[in-house]
């Protein structure tokens, strides 16, 4: 009788293994692969079926020796390929990974082989823009993703999520108070993170987008000394300061919706009104003041902070 949801389960670990094989089948020109679109799909197939035979015959071993059969056709790949000057084992782990997924469908957990090779391939296709992305990052970029990750990954899951003190003030939740240093920080990390991805200098627009993200206030300061030395540039710093306000009106929607959802929804039509005035205001300008001056936006060794003297500066292309 022809089993259907199998013939679903076989074709995904094919699918999944033609699709990293396409994307190292891209290589093959300028590398000595370990494996092309087919060899691929035979990997993760080859992954599908030992898990569903270790399932029918209750041999956990099948799995696992075929794992190890691909894995030392894989060491002798790269025994081959790094004699050859091609050190980089990427494709290797990309055909362990492919026979992992192939697995995944003969269990049945198609879902999370499919994640798994989508995460893969998407890391594989962005190679050119992560190497990139890494040669931009400096010390200060590794101390900050660091910070960031003590105060939610490890100091938050230790703090009691409980009321402290007396009645009726026991009001004092430590778990909730870092709560929202954490998301403060977050949403100033991510515009570190995007300063860093997008590069420095920027529009005007841009600027005011990611000080914004970063710090409203620094950005206000900033500018706003500045227009004191450059007073033809006031157009340009005023659209700046107000396209970061519009988007601090954005981001304290987003905090208190993300720690209350019904108080968020009531500041989201008060807020909300002065974001989209701040948004026309903001074209308007931005119609007047289009130009070649482009602000530079400066994160600093803290994303936590983005320091007053340091915030903007103008170049003039």
């Amino acid at each position: 009788m022809f089993d259907f949801d199998l013939a679903l389960r076989f074709g995904a670990a094919i699918g999944l293994g033609l699709l990293l094989g396409l994307e190292r089948e891209r290589k093959r020109d300028a590398e000595l692969l370990f494996g092309g679109v087919r060899t691929f799909a035979l990997i993760a197939l080859l992954g599908a079926v030992g898990a569903f035979l270790q399932r029918e015959l209750d041999q956990d071993w099948l799995v696992l020796t075929a794992f190890v059969a691909v894995s030392a056709l894989v060491i002798v790949s790269y025994a081959t390929t790094a004699a050859r000057g091609e050190v980089g084992i990427t494709t290797e782990i990309t055909a362990l990974l492919a026979f992992i997924a192939g697995a995944l469908c003969g269990w049945d957990k198609v879902g999370v082989a499919s994640v798994t090779a989508v995460v893969c391939l998407l890391l594989l296709t962005l190679k050119d823009f992560l190497h990139r992305l890494a040669q931009r990052v400096e010390i200060e970029d590794v101390e900050a993703t660091l910070q960031f990750a003590v105060i939610s990954v490890i100091i938050l899951p230790l703090l009691p999520n409980q009321n402290f003190g007396p009645l009726p003030v026991d009001v004092i939740n430590p778990y909730k108070i870092w709560l929202m240093v954490v998301l403060i920080a977050g949403l100033n990390f991510l515009g570190y993170v995007l300063v860093k991805i997008l590069g420095n200098e920027h529009g005007f627009l841009v600027t005011g987008i990611l000080g914004g993200l970063v710090s409203s206030t620094a950005v206000t300061l900033s500018f706003s000394q500045r227009s004191r030395s450059e007073p033809a540039m006031s157009s340009a710093f005023v659209l700046a300061i107000v396209v970061a306000w519009t988007i601090m009106f954005l981001r304290v929607v987003v905090m208190v919706g993300l720690v209350n959802n019904a108080l968020g929804g009531g500041l989201a039509v008060a807020l909300g009104g002065m974001a989209m005035a701040g948004l026309i205001v903001s074209l308007w300008l931005w119609r007047r003041s289009r130009s070649h001056e482009t602000g530079v936006v400066a994160t600093g060794a803290n994303p936590f902070e983005l320091s007053e003297g340091r915030c903007c500066t103008n170049n003039q292309s």
